[in-house]
C-alpha cells in the first residue's frame, strides 16, 4: 500500500505524541534535566556530593535539597531579594546581581558557602574567592568550617552598604571589609577589577589570551568580569583558566 502525504504527515505526528504520551505514562519522559553533582571518591566523604562540581545553571532550591542547607539560609547569604524565588534563583546570575562588587560574588562563592556550610573538603590553595559579611555570619553560626577554612573566611569577605537590604538595590563599600585581618589583592591574582591589560602587563601573551577566549582579545582596558558579563560567560570560570596561565608564568 503507498501511502499519500496526508495519510503519512499523520501516521508521523501520532507516532510521535502517542510515544510521548506512553513514555510519561511509564514515567519515561521528563522535560527537565536532573542535576547532580560529582561525588568524592575516598576519604570520610567518600560518596557525597562535592560542592566543586556545582555549576552556575544549578537553582539555589536544587542546591538546598542536594546538600541539606535551608534555603532561608542560602538566601540570606546571597542576598536574594524579597521579591524574588530564591528557590529557581539560577547561580550564574549572581555574577549580574553582585556585578558592581570589589569582588566576584558568584557561582565558586556558593561552592565555597556550601563547602563551609558543610565541613567538606574543598581547595583553597588556588583560590581567592569572597563572600558577603552575611554568608560569613551564617557559616560562624551555622558551618562546620575546619580550622583553615575559618582563617580562609576571615580574608575573604565583602560587607554590603549598611543602609542595604537584600529586597533594594545593591551597593558596596569601596573596598572589601574581612572579618578580622585586611586582605590585599597583590599583583598576579585576577579579581573583579582585573583588566586585560593587566594580563598581558603580568607577561601572559596576547596569544594566550585569545586561545582560552577562542576569540580575539578585547580592548586592553577592558575590565575581564565585564566582557564575561557581555559574552554570558562564567566569570568563575574565565577566571580560573586565566589564572592557571597566569600561574605559569609567576609561580
Amino acid at each position: 500500500m503507498k501511502l499519500t502525504s496526508l495519510p503519512l504527515a499523520i501516521l508521523v505526528l501520532a507516532l510521535m505524541f502517542g510515544g510521548i504520551t506512553f513514555s510519561s505514562m511509564m514515567n519515561w519522559w521528563s522535560t527537565t534535566t536532573t542535576k547532580i553533582p560529582a561525588v568524592y571518591l575516598e576519604g570520610d566523604e567518600a560518596g557525597e556530593y562535592n560542592p566543586a562540581d556545582i555549576r552556575g545553571s544549578y537553582t539555589l532550591g536544587e542546591i538546598s535539597s542536594l546538600f541539606q542547607i535551608p534555603i532561608k539560609d542560602l538566601a540570606s547569604a546571597f542576598g536574594i531579594p524579597r521579591d524574588t524565588d530564591a528557590n529557581t534563583f539560577e547561580l550564574k546570575d549572581l555574577e549580574t546581581q553582585f556585578a558592581d562588587a570589589p569582588q566576584e560574588i558568584g557561582t565558586s562563592s556558593v561552592r565555597l558557602f556550601v563547602a563551609f556550610y558543610k565541613g567538606l573538603p574543598i581547595d583553597l590553595v588556588n583560590e581567592n574567592t569572597y563572600l558577603l559579611k552575611k554568608a560569613g555570619a551564617i557559616l560562624v553560626e551555622k558551618g562546620n568550617m575546619t580550622t583553615e577554612q575559618a582563617a580562609y573566611l576571615e580574608t575573604h569577605i565583602i560587607e554590603l552598604n549598611a543602609t542595604d537590604t537584600p529586597a533594594s538595590s545593591t551597593k558596596f563599600v569601596s573596598e572589601p571589609t574581612p572579618l578580622a585581618t585586611e586582605h590585599v589583592i597583590v599583583d598576579g591574582t585576577i579579581s573583579g577589577k582585573t583588566t586585560f591589560q593587566d594580563l598581558l602587563d603580568w607577561g601572559v601573551t596576547q596569544g594566550a589570551i585569545e586561545e582560552i577566549l577562542g576569540s580575539s582579545m578585547p580592548a586592553p582596558a577592558i575590565v575581564i568580569k565585564d566582557y564575561a558579563t557581555s559574552q554570558g560567560i562564567e566569570f568563575s570560570t574565565l577566571k580560573t583558566t586565566l589564572q592557571a596561565e597566569v600561574d605559569l608564568i609567576n609561580p
